[in-house]
């Protein structure tokens, strides 16, 4: 017998081997009917499964959130059939769910293209009207192998192979095609429904690997509501006319070429905004910070002692120095991190617990390497800047120290616009780390304690836990941020390092003269600066608000008989400290308008004859067609107001 504890508490007997939809169909027809998988002990498993031990059971309906991924896993089984029925000889190989849909990598003569996205999609439609049930086979190793081989599907052979010997060969089928995969699936095809929308076509090599062949890989997406596939397409739509890569072009900010894959060249817009980010956070900081510099590549045998070389290497970019002698042949990396040259600033000289605790930022560039087919405009890179602090405190301090560093956060995403709900997710101990379970049982259960009084301290904080998804050191915050448009975005972490300190031993001397090793904090606010930059982009859909835009005014001419004046406006903003260009050009006053919308110029100044006379400057401002006429000098001191940036004007405000 298993024993089974429901959702409500109630705890009943059944026979060994009993599946979920017999528990069902036992309880209520309706329950069986509208259940689409169980969960065991909070584990997916189909339906079907015969329950082997207790566990708390509950059932899934297709409403249920978690219900999601399988409805998105179903589709991209019913996508493969779709494509081998309208194409046969077309090889299928993988196609997980991932966020937001579903892929499949097909290997075929012809990659697909745009025009076969209905084509298929109608397929699907047609499959999952025949509703056909999914059922699960445990297959041995050579048959699985033998029938893959003998369809001619030889990417499943080899993913066949892969699988590790302990464990069984899953084979779903849904109707006669079938599928090699570890589950589980819903009960049928129909409980996918047609809430499910094919979005683009690629190339992406098996495996990810640019020696392998090249596949053709169809995205998908799909929800368990029509609605809310209409309200996220919706919201693709207005993503791509926020694309921070078409505002870069559109805006002249920055390029990226294949001479320096994954490195940006920043233009002067760009770096412009570039440098307001820094600024503004170098102001946040200067009272509490020690802002320092540490050295871009480091010995390899820093690395070793820090652990990235045994848990980071492929990640790294290293180097081997030039040099004829056999002591200059040494291996260097560049830095894909800044704690470890951190730890040897803090090291130098000795450290009383008075001193604590000691707060060292570095607006870093580091380098990480990014797969060629991850990359994506500022999002994704292979070189960026970060703005980064480490923090080295007594374990008294440390909770203390995780709130002034929630507090900063959170005034510095409002100061951007981000004044919407926050996730701050706690990320657990990695499979791969360094340290005891000691240690991480400590730093885990002070973060725990923190996170409950952050949730407590404002309603804007919503808190989740990533199990396994800390960093090798210690465990973190995620914070996760909401775009305009309702997408979410991780860029501030915190991490409680017990670890590198030791590592390194680095140590403070104690009320009793004792040497103790301090607790280290590692904190980012926007994480890696151009992918926040990124984000600011896009969130604003360009129209950035004054302080932060490249140029905040054009002086614009209606005709030459304002030149002179135009030139006096642009010279008098300037002074007062504003961005200011002037547009003389022998173009009328509609075409220079539009062109400068189109690079998204806050505040255009329209100066005609009649303006000249008066000294006035009629202000058109982006995104409207009315006009305000104003004095210069009333003019200027508004936009010299508006474009404080925000932390400024708090504090002209505190007096």
């Amino acid at each position: 017998m298993v024993a089974l504890t429901f959702p409500d508490g109630a705890r009943r007997d059944y026979p060994d081997n009993i599946t979920g939809l017999d528990i069902a169909k036992g309880i209520s027809p309706s329950l069986a009917k509208r259940t689409v998988a169980m969960a065991l002990d909070g584990v997916l498993a189909d339906l079907a499964d015969p329950i082997e031990k207790d566990a708390r059971i509950e059932f899934v309906s297709r409403d249920d959130p978690r219900a999601l991924e399988l409805i998105r896993h179903d589709a991209a089984h019913v996508l493969a059939e779709a494509v081998q029925e309208l194409w046969p000889g077309t090889q299928v190989t993988i196609g997980p769910v991932i966020e937001n849909g579903f892929y499949y990598d097909f290997a075929r003569n012809e990659p697909f293209t745009p025009d076969d996205l209905p084509v298929i999609e109608k397929k699907m439609k047609e499959i999952i009207a025949r509703d056909k049930p999914f059922t699960k086979e445990v297959w041995s190793r050579d048959k699985a192998k033998q029938v893959f081989n003998d369809k001619g599907e030889l990417f499943k052979v080899e993913l066949v192979d892969a699988i590790p010997e302990d464990q069984s060969i899953k084979i779903y089928k849904q109707g006669d095609w079938f599928d090699l995969c570890r589950g589980p699936h819903m009960t049928s095809t129909g409980k996918i429904g047609g809430a499910f929308k094919l979005m683009r076509v690629a190339g992406a090599y098996w495996r990810g690997d640019s020696n392998n062949p090249m596949l053709s890989r169809i995205y998908g997406t799909a929800f368990a509501k029509q609605e809310e596939l209409d309200a996220y397409l919706k919201q693709m739509e207005e993503a791509e006319k926020r694309d921070h890569r078409k505002l870069g072009r559109e805006m002249d900010l920055f390029h990226f070429q294949e001479e320096g894959p994954g490195t940006v060249f920043w233009h002067a817009n760009g770096w412009t905004i570039f440098q307001e980010i820094i600024a503004y956070m170098r102001r946040r900081l200067k009272a509490d910070y020690q802002e320092v510099n540490a050295p871009q590549m480091l010995d390899k045998s820093l690395w070793e002692t820090s652990g990235h070389w045994q848990w980071y290497r492929e990640s790294m970019f290293a180097a081997q120095s030039a040099g004829d002698e056999a002591e200059d042949k040494r291996w260097f990396a560049i830095k894909p991190m800044n704690c470890p040259g951190h730890v040897q600033i803090y090291k130098h000289g000795l450290k009383s617990y008075r001193e604590l605790p000691i707060r060292l930022a570095e607006f870093g560039i580091v380098h990480r390497y990014e797969a060629s087919g991850a990359m994506h405009g500022l999002l994704r890179v292979r070189a960026f800047t970060q703005d980064d602090a480490h923090i080295f405190c007594t374990e008294d301090q440390l909770a203390e120290e995780c709130l002034k560093i929630n507090d900063l956060i959170l005034s510095t995403y409002s100061d951007f616009g981000f004044e919407g709900d926050l996730v701050v997710k706690l990320s657990t101990r990695p499979e791969k780390r360094v340290g005891s379970d000691a240690a991480w049982d400590h730093a885990e259960s002070v973060m725990q304690n923190v996170l409950q009084t952050i949730a407590k301290s404002n309603n804007r904080i919503k808190t989740a836990v990533n199990p396994g998804e800390g960093a090798f050191y210690g465990p973190k915050f995620e914070y996760v941020l909401r775009d305009a448009i309702g997408r979410d975005w991780q860029c501030g972490t915190t991490q409680v390092d017990f670890n590198l300190p030791e590592r390194f031993d680095a140590f403070y001397i104690a009320p009793d003269g004792s040497k103790k090793t301090p607790v280290m904090v590692h904190r980012a606010i926007c994480g890696s600066l151009e992918r926040f930059l990124g984000v600011v982009l896009e969130h604003y859909a360009g129209h950035l608000p004054l302080w932060l835009a490249p140029k905040q005014a054009i002086v614009c001419t209606i005709t030459s008989d304002a030149d002179a004046y135009a030139a006096e406006v642009a010279a008098a903003a300037r002074k007062a400290g504003l961005r200011v260009d002037a547009d003389l050009r022998n173009e009328k006053i509609n075409y220079k308008v539009r062109e400068h919308s189109l690079t998204k110029v806050p505040a255009l100044l329209v100066v005609g004859k009649k303006e000249a006379e008066t000294r006035q400057v009629s202000i058109r401002r982006l995104g409207s067609d009315k006009s305000q006429v104003m004095s210069l000098d009333d003019a200027l001191k508004m936009l010299t107001e508006e474009a404080l940036p925000p932390d400024v004007k708090r504090e002209k405000a505190a007096g």
